[in-house]
């Protein structure tokens, strides 16, 4: 591909310039772009950027793919790098990959420049684009739906890291040069979600089948119900391992808290590929982390979807549990194609089933031995189904 300037979206791509390596040094010295951007030298130096200016940029176009500069149209300030790689011409398929610097970020940037790289590529012999993103990398996620990318599944170990650090992937375009020390243990292999846009998908963004909260939040003025992200991993891995929320969990074992950390931090990920949603049930007065409550998308083509909920023992007998589903359940029936939520418990699980009841759920049917249990053994699961005319109508959203 020839190198060419694109001025579309609010943003104009342009050939990297010597006098951009002030901020390129700044933009690959930000720890975001460090945390998910491998192999570039800490620090990134003037000098490794006037590298990349004068020959990693050029190369770039030369090996069948592109780099542009993001800049503003306005002031050609730079806001970050854009470029296209990986080229595979029997397979009509090159990747794309993005960073902005840190001013740039909620402006819409990325996603502009994103779009206008896949639509040269698309324009230009290739049939299909591909994007990769780290599951923790939630802002990426959203500049590939964005730019009308759709999820394709898990490319397992594909990115590697040095041993002890945050998990980096590897996005194409990218300003890389310079040596780095070598890591003291092996490296480790961290997953990548796979993205790809074909020439002959529609425009505009890709639908969500799970929407973001209507503020961020829902509250009814007594609890309030906010995503899960990586602060809450204290919270989440003392509530997760208490012995009675251990005893109802699948599996039922202990976790760890590396496992709860990485839960915390892919939790916005997996909302953004519609495939749960996980909730803290805050207090709405301090905001003080009472429980978690959990929707699992998994069956869409039935339109229905699964919850399960726990909560810490000194917030347990005050009704928090109740109304936080019932909150959800509304958004739920009037934000998603979700026409159906169930849930199970254990036969002998009591007070979780006087919480469904008064929730609006109706108890369905037994399900024997479908847990997988302790020691081998296996567990009746009493099924409950919430329908939006089960709802109860006391308790509005605010």
């Amino acid at each position: 591909m020839e190198p060419v300037e694109i001025t579309e979206g609010g943003v104009r791509l342009r050939m990297f310039l010597p006098d951009d390596a002030p901020a390129v040094a700044d933009g690959c010295n930000d720890p975001l772009t460090r945390r998910f951007v491998p192999g570039m030298p800490q620090p990134y130096t003037e000098i490794h950027a006037m590298h990349w200016i004068t020959e990693g940029s050029t190369s770039a176009w030369a090996g069948g793919g592109a780099a542009w500069a993001i800049a503003d149209p306005a002031t050609d300030e730079l806001l970050g790098c854009v470029g296209l790689s990986r080229p595979v011409p029997e397979r009509g398929q090159i990747e794309v990959g993005y960073w902005v610097v840190p001013r740039a970020r909620g402006r819409g940037a990325a996603t502009a420049a994103t779009i206008a790289a896949t639509r040269y590529a698309l324009g230009n012999g290739f049939e299909r684009v591909e994007l990769l993103t780290d599951g923790a990398n939630a802002a990426s996620q959203r500049v590939a739906l964005a730019a009308g990318f759709r999820a394709e599944g898990v490319r397992r170990g594909a990115a590697s890291r040095p041993a002890g650090t945050a998990a980096q992937p590897t996005p194409a375009g990218q300003p890389v040069d310079g040596a780095r020390p070598e890591p003291t243990r092996p490296p480790e292999r961290d997953d990548l979600l796979v993205w790809a846009r074909l020439a002959g998908d529609p425009p505009g963004p890709t639908p969500r089948t799970l929407p973001d909260l209507p503020g961020g939040r829902l509250t009814d003025g007594t609890v309030a119900l906010r995503p899960l992200d990586a602060d809450d991993t204290d919270f989440a891995y003392r509530l997760q391992t208490l012995p009675d929320v251990v005893a109802t969990s699948v599996p039922a074992v202990v976790p760890t808290r590396d496992s709860i950390a990485s839960r915390c931090a892919l939790s916005p990920g997996k909302w953004l590929l519609g495939d749960r949603a996980d909730l803290v049930i805050a207090d709405a007065a301090t905001g003080t982390a009472t429980g978690r409550l959990g929707l699992y998308y998994q069956e869409p083509e039935l339109g229905q979807a699964m919850i399960g909920y726990s909560m810490l023992p000194e917030w347990r007998r005050r009704g928090y549990p109740v109304r936080a589903i019932r909150l959800l359940a509304r958004w739920v029936f009037a934000a998603t194609g979700i026409e159906r939520l169930i849930a199970g418990t254990l036969p002998d699980n009591l007070g979780s089933q006087r919480v469904l009841e008064k929730a609006g759920f109706r108890r369905e049917g037994l399900m024997r031995a479908r847990l997988p249990g302790p020691d081998g053994i296996r567990l009746d699961d009493l099924q409950y189904a919430l329908l939006p005319a089960d709802l109860p109508a006391d308790l509005p959203v605010g």
